[in-house]
C-alpha cells in the first residue's frame, strides 16, 4: 500500500452501459481488497476548451462543473439507488479528457485503474480510444470490462426497431427464438 493510505479503486463513469459495468466492478474489487472506491465523472466545455474559451456566449464554468456533479449523483443513484455501492467511497468531478483525468487521478502504483472497454465495431475507429489511452499512460494496473453481451442485443433490436423492422417478441425471452 502506499503511503497515500488506503488502495484505492478508481474508475471512470460516464453513465453509459459499458461505464455502468466498470462501476459495478470497481465496486467488486474494492470490496475484494478493501479498497475506496473513486467514481470520476470527466468533463470539457461543450465545444472543447479552446471553444470555450474564445467564445462571449459560453456558459460559466461553475455552471457546468455544477452540471457535470449532477450527471454523477445520477449516475450513482441509477446504479446503486439510495443505499449506495457498499463500500467507502467518493465521487469526483474532473475537468479534461476523460482518459487524461482518469490517468491523473489514479496516480497511486497501488491504485487499480476499472474502465470499461467502451463501444465495439466499426465506428469505433472514429473516436478516441480512452481505454487505449488509460492501458497506454497509467501508471497502475488497468482492468478493462468488456461489454456485456445484453448490450449488442440491445444495440441490434434498437436498429431493428429504428429501420422500422419486424420485432418478434418471441425474440426478447430467453429461450426465444
Amino acid at each position: 500500500m502506499s503511503s497515500g493510505g488506503r488502495a484505492r479503486a478508481v474508475v471512470g463513469v460516464s453513465g453509459s452501459t459499458g461505464s455502468l459495468a466498470a462501476l459495478h466492478r470497481a465496486v467488486r474489487e474494492a470490496r475484494r481488497t478493501d479498497a475506496e472506491l473513486l467514481a470520476v465523472l470527466a468533463w470539457e466545455p461543450p465545444g472543447g476548451e479552446l471553444a470555450h474559451g474564445r467564445s462571449t456566449l459560453a456558459p460559466p464554468v461553475a455552471h457546468l462543473r455544477r452540471d457535470a456533479a449532477d450527471r454523477l449523483l445520477a449516475v450513482l443513484d441509477a446504479a446503486f439507488g439510495k443505499t449506495g455501492p457498499g463500500v467507502p467511497f467518493r465521487g469526483l468531478v474532473v475537468r479534461g479528457t476523460a482518459g487524461r483525468a482518469l490517468v491523473e487521478t489514479a496516480d497511486r502504483p497501488d491504485d487499480l485503474l476499472v474502465i470499461g472497454t467502451g463501444p465495439r465495431g466499426p465506428l469505433r475507429a472514429l473516436f478516441p480510444s480512452v481505454t487505449r489511452y488509460c492501458v497506454a499512460h497509467a501508471g497502475c494496473p488497468v482492468l478493462t470490462v468488456p461489454p456485456s453481451p445484453l448490450e449488442s442485443e440491445l444495440a441490434s433490436l434498437h436498429r431493428r426497431i429504428s429501420l422500422r423492422l419486424a420485432v418478434d417478441a418471441r425474440e426478447l425471452t430467453e429461450g426465444g427464438g
